[in-house]
C-alpha cells in the first residue's frame, strides 16, 4: 500500500512518527497524523484546510488535540456521555493532575520516566486511517494516495481527530466540496 503513497502522504506519515517521538508515545496515533497534516504547506490537504478556515486556527486545533490527550484520549462527546452518567471528566483530570502532575492521564511516556527509542508502530486507529485513505482513493478512482486522502479518512473515522476537525468546520462533506466530486462517500 505504501508504494501508492505520494511524496506528500509519505511526509505526513513521517511527520506523524516525529510527533509520536516528540510526545514519547509508544505508538503513532490518528492524532499524530492530524498534527502532521497541520504542519504541511503547499499540498492538497493544506489547501483544503486553509479553504475551510483552519489555516488561521491551526493552533486552536493543536490545543484541542492536546486537551483530548490530557483527558486520556477521550473525545469531547465521550466526556459529555460520561457527564450524563454523573462522571465529570474535567474534575477527574484535575484531581489526577493535582496528585501526579499535568498530563498524567496522557499517553506521554515522559511522565512515567520511560525512554523510547527505535521504531514506533502504528496503533490500530492509525492503521484504520491509512486503510481508509486507500479506500477513499479507490472510491475517487485516484491511482495514488495523497495527503488529501489521509485528511478525508481522518474526517470519516469517528474519534478525536474527526471531532476536533468538525468543531473547526472541517467535515467529510465540506472536504468533499473543497476537494471536488468523488471524495469517497462510499467509504463512510
Amino acid at each position: 500500500m505504501f508504494e501508492r503513497f505520494t511524496k506528500d502522504a509519505r511526509a505526513v506519515v513521517q511527520g506523524a512518527v516525529g510527533h509520536a517521538e516528540e510526545a514519547r508515545a509508544e505508538t503513532v496515533e490518528p492524532e499524530h497524523l492530524l498534527l502532521a497534516l497541520l504542519d504541511r504547506e503547499g499540498t492538497r490537504a493544506s489547501f483544503a484546510l486553509t479553504a475551510l478556515g483552519v489555516g488561521e486556527h491551526r493552533d486552536a486545533v493543536r490545543r484541542a488535540l492536546g486537551e483530548a490527550r490530557r483527558r486520556a484520549g477521550l473525545s469531547q462527546s465521550e466526556a459529555e456521555a460520561l457527564a450524563g452518567l454523573g462522571i465529570d471528566v474535567t474534575e477527574i483530570v484535575a484531581k489526577v493532575e493535582e496528585a501526579h502532575g499535568v498530563g498524567a492521564m496522557s499517553a506521554d511516556d515522559r511522565k512515567r520516566g520511560r525512554r523510547w527509542s527505535g521504531h514506533r508502530s502504528f496503533s490500530r486507529g492509525a492503521k484504520e486511517v491509512l486503510e481508509k485513505a486507500l479506500r477513499v482513493a479507490v472510491a475517487r478512482r485516484d491511482r495514488h494516495i495523497g495527503d488529501e486522502h489521509l485528511l478525508l479518512a481522518l474526517a470519516l473515522r469517528p474519534g478525536v481527530p474527526a471531532e476536533v476537525l468538525a468543531d473547526h468546520g472541517v467535515t467529510h462533506a465540506s472536504l468533499s466540496r473543497v476537494l471536488g466530486e468523488g471524495a469517497g462517500e462510499a467509504c463512510a
